[in-house]
């Protein structure tokens, strides 16, 4: 078939609507957030295009995939195998890392083994090769002495003379009849030469000749004896040069033998080739006395020393204080003023003193690690660090002597992989290297030449995959895909432009137009204006999120789009509508800023800037060129450490010097985690609202005839909820070495409330029914109820309108999470003095009509005297901003440097400005 073709789609908002999408086109999903773009493209084209492949492998097969519920449709036909690339990083393994993720490190690790040198640590880096005769042969053909002595060492034990005696005849015999001596010399072999007392090695001459041409088989002759007498190994004399050869890897130098290369040596994941400190981790936990004194600012006796703060600590606390008035150390004065010998002898102890110091205090610790509580608080001061025996490197010193291209396997791990890239392309190898690397080169190339393409050339192959932003960890699994060179595959990606600034965003669509080349379909659910505009098909959902979308509001090119007037995405296309900047004063307070000098977190070249407080700032620069550096190993983290909270020295980023800190009252980060850890948590709950809700059901006179309380209406602790599933819906089946299997609980059937509890309405609804209502539809049932409405209308506010009160938070997406944070301080009454919020990309998963709620709400902020800082790439934020940071001009190693700093209308002056370009 030429085409998908679905009918009556159903899943959940959606309309029951016809849907047909042509094969081998780009299809760009749009829509206001909760419009059903995601229903439509993961949870009915994916998961259909799932469970058709799944269904097609045997049974044995099936057990270990997960089982893709049925979508609602009435029939799908043309659905290709299904591949979903999703903006969500979910990898908390601490082995992964860009290279395995991408597959880059497997073939890195066979090019390695093939064509890989070792070189000698011990002979300033000498190559150590394995040779054979023909080699060795060549060697001494180009040599300058005109005189060639060949021999082989023979090691000589101790022996008696009648041993010696024997010895020699049977190497005159085989027709030896000298030694080579020390000065140079020849020695004849006789009973008294091969006489030892003590054991060493002698050197047998085989043969000595004048080098020529027409000597060329005589020397092949005696290289051969020389190899086979000495077990691989000989020795060529030319002039006074003794020069040593072995057929095994051995160092000429020194002797030292190494093994030969193999991939499972470059695998930090193998016992054979992980640092045996580290198990391959690179770091090792230890003391961090960052988080033993975290506040410089203390004395010793106002508690500067935090683990001897506590209650079960007050008899070191005492000892300390003894020590210090026996050594004359003031107790009264901070930490930091003090010397450092002081410090030294605090924290590790002087000798000939009885007193225990805090290093010798851990160590007797850990002998009663065996303790629950003990083990917890030694983790309260346990900080990573650097491994020392492999620096880092992952890897055991074995392989890190093998080198290609003059560089070992983790230096090539270090590289930006654009740097990478430039390197193998120009990278000389001989002819025998070309032939035996020629596959695993192309391969390496063509994945690096990907990750580029994709924006990711910033990135390092050693970079821990769980460290890496949603948007990185799509675009990683896109530039894969690409790698994989799949066909007639359905491909669903969620918002590929995360994280990518607008000139990197052309390569983006370069690649998926190769992927859609390839001969795949290509569906994408996506907000950004250049994507939408280069897709072969739109398909914009609405008219609202919710039970107000599900429909086809268009589909077709985007030229008809923007002539469609119910659809507002062809408003803001067309100019109708647009987000308008919201006014406020020019210039900043020169008064009320944060100013921050010398930073040099990670790429950052000292960078100097200025950060006002009680406006809008917008940090921008194309990915990776230092903003989260900047935002939040610098600004965010250093004021964790002058507020005195724990903060690891790994996790501080350098600068000379920060001003302004005391001008907030605290600095908070909102970001994309989830905001509870539970699948109990909601909205509700983390509103508040709910606390209002449960009160509300609790003065019905239902209620309060059955004795019902606020607790009844809480599915957290026993009263009203289920006794069969405690509340959760749903029971757990666990099915040992599969994955859990959920099950609706047959009891309440999914209610999660007794039916008693259910029986209690207020105006024709139960607990379960208000949980299942949206935001703007509680808004509109409560509407005579001023607490509930006080607490839901942030949630509208920011666009959350369409999420279901009682929606687990599990289910919520990054940007939703952030967005219900961002609620919860809008919802506050009165403004807990000036904070510093921080936002990393929040306009992720928004609509331009979403956008413009969302910059409404950062003015709420502000108007209540607070402070707003976020890193963005949408052009009309940063349109909106009040004072711009843009940091660049490229990334990695060529960014990192300060190119603008001020109001938005000066940077599309400075043409090194990325952004102001495309402003």
């Amino acid at each position: 078939m030429s085409s998908i073709e679905l009918r009556r789609v159903a899943t959940h908002n959606l309309k029951s609507f016809d849907l047909r999408l042509d094969h081998r086109k780009i299809h760009v999903m749009t829509g206001v957030s909760g419009s059903g773009k995601s229903s439509l493209a993961f949870d009915t084209l994916y998961a259909e295009g799932q469970r058709r492949y799944m269904e097609s492998l045997s049974s044995y097969a099936r057990q270990f995939l997960e089982k893709m519920p049925k979508p609602d449709i009435e029939s799908a036909t043309g659905i290709p195998p299904a591949v979903a690339i999703q903006a969500k990083n979910v990898i908390s393994n601490a082995r992964s890392t860009v290279g395995t993720q991408t597959e880059v490190n497997d073939y890195l690790r066979a090019f390695f083994s093939r064509v890989g040198i070792p070189f000698c640590p011990d002979c300033n880096g000498a190559v150590v090769m394995a040779y054979q005769v023909d080699t060795v042969l060549s060697r001494i053909l180009d040599a300058q002495s005109e005189r060639v002595s060949i021999f082989f060492p023979y090691l000589l034990k101790k022996n008696s003379k009648a041993e010696a005696q024997a010895l020699s005849a049977d190497f005159v015999k085989q027709g030896f009849e000298f030694l080579i001596a020390d000065h140079g010399g020849d020695v004849s072999i006789t009973p008294d030469s091969f006489h030892s007392k003590k054991e060493h090695e002698v050197r047998v001459k085989v043969d000595e000749l004048t080098r020529n041409v027409n000597q060329r088989n005589r020397i092949r002759e005696a290289l051969e004896l020389a190899f086979q007498a000495g077990a691989g190994r000989l020795g060529v004399i030319c002039g006074n040069q003794i020069e040593w050869f072995s057929k095994d890897l051995q160092c000429s130098g020194c002797r030292k033998v190494f093994k030969k290369p193999t991939e499972n040596l470059f695998s930090f994941n193998s016992p054979l080739g992980a640092c045996p400190t580290c198990q391959g981790f690179g770091r090792v936990i230890e003391t961090d006395w960052n988080l033993v004194i975290p506040d410089e600012s203390k004395s010793i006796q106002s508690g500067a020393v935090d683990p001897w703060t506590k209650a079960s600590t007050r008899w070191e606390q005492g000892q300390l204080l003894d020590f210090c008035k026996r050594r004359k150390i003031p107790v009264k004065t901070p930490w930091k003023t003090l010397k450092a010998e002081q410090k030294k002898w605090i924290t590790s102890g002087k000798e000939g003193d009885e007193y225990v110091s805090i290093a010798d205090y851990f160590k007797y610790l850990e002998k009663k690690t065996y303790k629950m509580h003990i083990r917890i608080f030694l983790n309260r001061y346990r900080g990573y660090s650097v491994c020392g025996d492999c620096r880092g490197s992952r890897l055991r010193p074995e392989a890190l002597y093998v080198k290609v291209g003059g560089k070992n396997f983790f230096e090539i791990q270090e590289m930006k992989i654009d740097t990478l890239l430039h390197f193998f392309k120009n990278i000389e190898l001989n002819l025998f290297e070309k032939e035996r690397s020629e596959a695993l080169m192309s391969e390496i190339l063509a994945r690096l030449g990907f990750l580029s393409e994709v924006g990711l050339g910033y990135l390092t192959l050693s970079r821990m995959s769980r460290t890496l932003s949603g948007g990185e960890v799509e675009r990683i699994h896109l530039a894969s895909s690409m790698g994989a060179s799949l066909m007639d595959t359905l491909y669903v990606l969620d918002e590929p432009s995360i994280g990518l600034h607008e000139r990197d965003n052309q390569m983006l669509i370069s690649l998926l137009r190769k992927l859609r080349d390839l001969g795949n379909t290509v569906v994408v659910v996506e907000h950004d204006r250049t994507m939408i505009e280069s897709a072969d098909e739109v398909i914009d959902l609405g008219p609202r999120g919710g039970e107000g979308g599900g429909r086809i509001l268009y589909q077709g090119p985007v030229a008809g789009l923007r002539k469609c007037e119910e659809s507002l995405t062809g408003r803001y296309l067309s100019g109708k509508d647009c987000i308008e900047r919201i006014p406020r004063m020019a210039k900043p307070d020169k008064n009320r800023k944060i100013r921050i000098q010398g930073a040099q977190a990670n790429n950052l070249k000292n960078c100097d800037v200025e950060i006002p407080l009680g406006k809008l700032v917008v940090l921008t620069g194309v990915s990776g060129s230092g903003k989260s550096s900047l935002l939040y190993e610098v600004l965010y983290n250093r004021y964790q450490k002058y507020r005195g909270r724990p903060i690891s020295q790994e996790e501080l980023g350098k600068v000379q010097l920060i001003q302004g800190l005391e001008k907030i009252q605290d600095m908070v980060l909102i970001d994309q985690s989830p905001i509870g850890r539970s699948p109990r948590s909601n909205p509700a709950t983390y509103m508040g609202v709910y606390d209002e809700i449960r009160k509300l059901f609790s003065r019905l006179p239902a209620s309060k005839a059955n004795g019902f309380t606020p607790g009844h209406f809480s599915f957290n602790v026993d009263g009203g909820r289920c006794d069969a599933c405690k509340g959760e819906g749903e029971q757990v089946v666990e099915m040992q070495f599969l994955a859990d299997v959920h099950l609706t609980c047959e009891v309440c059937q999914g209610k999660r409330f007794k039916e008693e509890t259910l029986e209690v309405q207020y105006r024709g609804k139960n607990i379960f029914d208000v949980l299942e209502l949206s935001v703007d539809e509680a808004l509109a049932f409560f509407k005579d109820e001023k607490d509930i409405q006080k607490k839901l209308a942030p949630l509208s506010n920011v666009g959350l309108g369409y999420i279901k009160l009682g929606q687990s938070s599990d289910t919520l997406s990054g940007g939703e999470a952030q967005r219900v944070k961002l609620a919860s301080f809008l919802g506050r009454t009165k403004a807990q003095g000036q904070i510093l919020f921080i936002f990393d990309e929040p306009t992720t998963g928004l609509h331009f009509h979403d956008i413009k709620k969302l910059l409404a709400s950062f003015n709420a902020l502000i108007e209540q005297g607070h402070s707003v800082i976020v890193i963005e790439h949408n052009t009309d934020v940063i349109r909106s901003a009040d004072w711009i940071i843009d940091l660049g001009p490229e990334a990695g190693d060529k960014g990192g440097s300060l190119v603008f700093e001020g109001v938005p209308r000066d940077i599309v002056k400075v043409k090194e400005s990325h952004t102001g370009r495309f402003l």
